[in-house]
């Protein structure tokens, strides 16, 4: 007979958050976000710490390149999805990492004799406004000059003349040594006026490019999340059935992070994955998932996934419990894994994180999740409403919206991810549709942070670490939840006030 989970199957709405004494070194100000992405022996730092706790979804309409700059320079991490061609996903996990770093490798090249016309398909290409003019057009020729879109017009100059006739000379352009530090690369910067700073080795050639474009960036976003290199980081979606040609791609185009992405992780076939990842690749973290219990996570965690993916059935597009009847409420199945984790922990000396994905409506919703053991949270919906989000911007009578649709729709034809047999979906395990269009990312986050931060406060928290363990939580009845809305006639125009 089968076997029955005596406990009730919970939701975030049916919880709520009871406050804690805050002390008078507790404020937002001193609240810290940072939160481990991968496995680490205790004690030990983890091989990358994520600067606030927050992941965007494996989706096609939701994780852009544009989106994962974004998302870093905001101190989170993006996985891009892997719906598509090997190098496509590669190319844009390139783009990513060349958006910004202290010391750039350009990938904005031309030769001198190249033709006007040549370096503007090359801009537009990379996207990039300065191009490195060398003897072979490499990344790392002799360095001749550099060539930006405001020295030429492709209306006023000849586009069939020579990059050279418009280029500014390298004799002409203030420089620095190979063993130049990036705090005094960021000083010529501004001593000298530049907004670009070639790095040369002694034989003169291109070692590095610095912008000042990238030190406002530092200074607007102090808690950006880069490598050591300090080019942004970015995760990479993969799954069971071609990892073995994807990964190696990936990795090579610079993904910092993997994981792997399935409906149900719970299966030997994910298991030989990670085996397979970890074998080759053992200082790459990778991530396995989504399970809704402490059985699949310790699983998954003894096959070698570095974090685990908790969440089946609780995304705002995806219907598998409908089609299937197969899932958890998000409360519950967080619950359940994060006592699992902590029981491994004691049992190992290692400290697998785990992301709560799905499940998260309300801003305070991811208070919620932390709280009850989640290291971080993936969200698809709330990244979708972004304009960095992949899904059309479209006018209604009552604003704007932004398509949404779920990696089980026909729309994403992400057959694989389901396993339903045959070389197609069979059934839909997710919907397409839209949702309310929210802006810039920047001003998003930075509002549901600040709640989340405020939130930490009025439980006595400083950390997250803390916040877990000293959370207090209370089921919600309907009358109460019921009570916690507004209850009374809302104005329809501001007040003004004299």
């Amino acid at each position: 007979m089968a076997q029955i989970i005596a406990e009730v199957s919970r939701t975030f709405n049916e919880f709520l958050l009871l406050p804690n004494r805050t002390r008078t070194d507790c404020s937002a100000a001193t609240v810290d976000l940072r939160t481990p992405l991968a496995r680490h022996i205790v004690g030990e730092a983890p091989a990358i710490e994520l600067r606030s706790p927050f992941t965007s979804a494996i989706m096609q309409a939701v994780s852009t390149p544009e989106l994962a700059i974004a998302l870093a320079r905001n101190g989170g991490l993006s996985f891009l999805h892997h719906n598509r061609s090997i190098e496509e996903q590669a190319a844009a996990v390139r783009q990513v990492k060349g958006f910004k770093a202290g010391f750039v490798t350009s990938d904005t090249n031309v030769r001198p004799d190249d033709s006007l016309a040549l370096l503007v398909d090359v801009m537009r290409r990379t996207g990039h406004s300065t191009a490195a003019v060398t003897h072979d057009g490499s990344a790392t020729g002799r360095l001749l000059g550099l060539v930006t879109s405001r020295d030429f017009h492709p209306q006023r100059h000849d586009l069939a003349g020579p990059v050279g006739g418009r280029m500014t000379a390298v004799a002409d352009l203030t420089h620095a040594g190979p063993d130049t530090t990036l705090s005094e690369a960021n000083a010529l910067l501004w001593d000298e006026r530049l907004d670009c700073l070639p790095v040369l080795t002694a034989e003169g050639h291109l070692q590095h490019l610095v912008f000042r474009s990238d030190y406002a960036d530092n200074k607007r976003f102090p808690h950006q999340l880069v490598d050591a290199a300090k080019r942004l980081r970015v995760g990479a979606g993969i799954n069971t059935h071609d990892y073995q040609e994807r990964v190696p791609a990936l990795l090579e185009a610079g993904a910092d992070a993997l994981c792997f992405d399935s409906s149900d992780g719970y299966s030997d076939w994910q298991a030989q994955a990670l085996t397979w990842v970890k074998k080759h690749y053992p200082e790459v973290p990778v991530g396995g998932g989504n399970v809704v219990d402490g059985e699949a996570f310790t699983f998954l965690a003894e096959a070698g996934a570095d974090f685990v993916k908790v969440g089946v059935g609780g995304g705002s597009i995806c219907i598998t419990r409908d089609q299937k009847g197969i899932g958890r409420g998000q409360a519950s199945a967080v619950l359940d894994v994060a006592a699992a984790r902590d029981a491994f922990r004691e049992r190992t000396g290692e400290y697998v994180p785990i992301c709560s994905d799905g499940g998260l409506v309300h801003d305070y919703h991811v208070a919620l999740a932390l709280a009850m053991g989640a290291d971080f949270v993936m969200m698809g919906r709330y990244f979708a409403r972004f304009d960095q989000a992949a899904g059309a911007k479209l006018p209604t009578r009552d604003g704007f919206v932004k398509e949404y649709w779920g990696e089980g729709s026909n729309r994403a034809r992400n057959w694989q991810r389901y396993g339903q047999g045959g070389q197609g979906l069979l059934f839909e395990e997710g919907v397409d549709g839209y949702v309310p269009y929210a802006g810039d990312l920047d001003e998003g986050l930075a509002l549901t942070v600040a709640k989340l931060r405020t939130t930490m406060v009025s439980c006595g928290s400083r950390t997250l670490p803390e916040f877990r363990s000293t959370a207090r939580l209370t089921l919600v009845s309907d009358q109460s939840f019921q009570e916690s809305h507004a209850n009374v006639t809302l104005r329809d125009t501001p007040v003004t006030i004299s």
